[in-house]
């Protein structure tokens, strides 16, 4: 365990964990403030996100709503704290805060409701004579999961008469909500029985992560340090420190200049984006990289120093031999057709040679497991009957509950399934597919510091590849692909990872269980809430008129590979079947040599995120973040580390502080500035 400890928190200096409270009392202030603007941003978001089209106030694991109102709420303690000589939070409270609106935020955009209503009503209101959707997609759709008024279905796309004269109270008391009251019934049911199971699967895993293999968080050292600063007497300090001052300093002149651009395009704007693509050969080595864009954003950069070193190394390592890989093949005279890629749900996968992830998943998922052998053997004791040890729980609730709970709510989501007419082993391999995945990528967003993550390859993807395309015929094949397409495949704003932060977060705070109800209250508020938010949306200004076009395609894309099933299904071509195992055998040796070499560069996330949309994005801050952490320590050592790694948190403050005033002012003009990833 000593070499766990090393690779995956020790390489960043100032991990550690001394200094801190043992126990930290929330008050009931702090959690009521936390629903409240927790609410508020499940209303806002829709609007903000999809109407106004400025900076996503979700827009990753660490969304821009609810670090902006942190920074407002510490400002405003630490001035009230000076004034009356007390505080109205604490340190510890203002991060609980903090994390509700985390959990929900992704909620009500690329989490589930971006895409959740065009779901529900694409096989209907994209249905045409060419497709044949009427005639073969829509008998096999169970009525109770799909709203049955087809004039409820129009309004959403073209909205109410006279929707946009409306007020939203108007607008909210005209939707057809019996329409939609079944269906929203019955996938409520789905989605908060999966938001149970990964409330139990963190709170069964969390110890081995947390304390057995004492994983660094980086995505939340920045909130961490506002902590320090509330709590700690010289905190206030920090806010003065010249390095952090410097760092802030940055993303605001070039964001304040770009954006005056977007309002006066006459100021000359800073360059955020590089095609580099017409600069690579489009045959050779490196005709792998004729699309590649470099994008800075300094954020990313603050958020890779603060990455282990091993970590943020192999991401971008990986993605350049990810394009090389490409070109290589080509050299050597291996065609590889696009369409042997066959049918997939993957949502960005393009090319066979991405299917290698299929195999690094499961692989990886094994390796976690293996690591964790030791506490799933005590977990399993404990479940069947063994006396948990007193005074050493540091979970949110026992962790035989915990087990029978997630067995009980994985039992439901695979019922729920069988009720709606699919095969009960398809079921099971199903549920437990999405739950692999998403363990997986768990490990990849909080122990890597991906605030932006997406999937290569979807869950049924690795299913087919080993059963066939013939296992999810029929009805089984719909329900299964919507389930996926809702909760398990856009991962760029999924609860899980969220969860795990706020485990880390709430491990010292009590008391324990009112920090818990807050929790559990705050995800069926959300997604009501959510709910609510788009529908009023849509009826007012209908689909039609809302910047929706990534939703529509890729739902119907979605749809379109399932009619594709009906009519002719097509096994696994034999490039994916190599490429799979190829994969398994790459993450093999990257695991075996990660765990007995000390001094092995790489490590096994970094493949995870080869050919992830996200890495496209983030590879070159990651390299910048990297070079800046390895150069620092090779000639400064830990102790300019400490002094530096402030300027970097500046970056993260000040990229982020500009995101939350763009947004303001994108709602106020109507005219959006992009500061973010959207």
């Amino acid at each position: 365990m000593t070499h766990i400890r090393r690779s995956v928190h020790s390489e960043n200096p100032d991990s550690g964990e001394s200094g801190r409270p043992a126990k930290t009392g929330i008050r009931h202030r702090a959690l009521v403030l936390g629903l409240v603007l927790a609410g508020g941003i499940c209303l806002l978001t829709p609007y903000n996100n999809i109407f106004r089209q400025a900076t996503p106030l979700g827009g990753g694991h660490f969304p821009l709503a609810p670090f902006f109102i942190l920074m407002i709420l510490t400002s405003t303690a630490a001035v009230v704290g000076k004034v009356f000589t007390r505080r109205p939070f604490s340190g510890r409270e203002l991060l609980v805060v903090w994390i509700l609106m985390v959990l929900v935020s992704g909620i009500a955009y690329t989490g589930l409701i971006r895409t959740f209503f065009i779901n529900l009503t694409a096989p209907y209101h994209f249905a045409t004579v060419e497709n044949q959707w009427e005639d073969q997609l829509q008998p096999m759709l169970p009525e109770k999961l799909y709203p049955q008024d087809r004039e409820a279905i129009r309004q959403l796309y073209d909205g109410l008469p006279g929707g946009r004269r409306m007020g939203w109270i108007q607008v909210f008391s005209h939707i057809p909500w019996s329409a939609w009251a079944v269906p929203l019934t019955a996938w409520s049911v789905f989605i908060l029985a999966a938001y149970g199971v990964m409330i139990c699967l963190v709170n069964l895993l969390s110890r081995q992560w947390i304390h057995n293999e004492r994983m660094n968080f980086p995505l939340l050292q920045v909130p961490r340090l506002l902590e320090d600063a509330m709590e700690s007497p010289a905190g206030g300090r920090v806010f003065f420190n010249y390095f952090l001052l410097t760092g802030i300093l940055v993303p605001v002149c070039l964001h304040a200049i770009n954006g005056l651009h977007a309002f006066y395009p006459s100021v000359p704007q800073i360059p955020t984006l590089i095609l580099a693509g017409p600069y690579f050969p489009k045959y050779g080595v490196f005709s792998g990289f004729q699309k590649l864009k470099i994008y800075l954003y300094p954020a990313f950069i603050g958020f890779a120093f603060l990455t282990s070193r091993q970590i943020s190394f192999s991401f971008w390592v990986f993605f350049i031999l990810g394009g090389l890989l490409i070109g290589m093949l080509s050299v050597v005279g291996v065609t590889v057709p696009a369409a042997s890629l066959g049918i997939t749900f993957g949502p960005t996968l393009s090319r066979p040679e991405e299917t290698q992830m299929i195999g690094a998943y499961g692989v990886f998922f094994l390796f976690i497991l293996w690591l964790a052998r030791f506490h799933v053997r005590d977990v399993l004791c404990q479940a069947f009957g063994k006396k948990e040890t007193a005074g050493v729980q540091t979970e949110w609730f026992s962790v035989r509950r915990a087990f029978w709970f997630s067995v009980s709510g994985f039992a439901g989501m695979v019922l729920w399934c069988r009720y709606f007419g699919m095969p009960l082993p398809r079921a099971v391999l199903l549920i437990g597919a999405f739950f692999m995945v998403m363990i997986v990528a768990v490990r990849v967003i909080c122990q890597g510091g991906l605030a932006y993550f997406t999937l290569t390859v979807a869950p049924m993807d690795g299913l087919m590849v080993v059963f066939g395309s013939k296992f999810f015929a029929g009805v089984g094949g719909v329900i299964a692909a919507v389930a996926q397409k809702v909760l398990f495949v856009d991962l760029r704003e999924s609860l899980m990872p969220s969860l795990v932060h706020a485990r880390k977060v709430t491990q010292d705070a009590t008391p324990r269980r009112g920090v818990f109800a807050a929790i559990g209250l705050a995800l069926p508020a959300g997604l009501g809430l959510s709910f609510i938010s788009m529908l009023c949306l849509c009826y007012r200004y209908g689909i039609r008129e809302l910047e929706l076009d990534w939703a529509i395609r890729t739902t119907v894309t979605v749809y379109d590979t399932i009619h594709s099933f009906v009519e002719s299904p097509v096994e696994p071509g034999r490039w994916v079947i190599i490429f799979s195992v190829a994969g398994a055998l790459v993450m093999l040796t990257l695991v075996v040599c990660y765990h007995r070499f000390y001094w092995w560069p790489i490590h096994p996330i970094g493949y995870l995120t080869t050919y992830s949309s996200a890495m496209r994005i983030l590879w070159v801050s990651f390299f910048i973040g990297w070079a800046c952490n390895a150069l620092c320590m090779r000639y400064g050592g830990i102790a300019l580390f400490r002094r530096l790694r402030y300027f970097f948190v500046g970056l993260i403050i000040g990229d982020f502080l500009m995101g939350g005033l763009w947004a303001l002012a994108g709602l106020v003009t109507g005219i959006s500035y992009q500061v973010l990833p959207s």
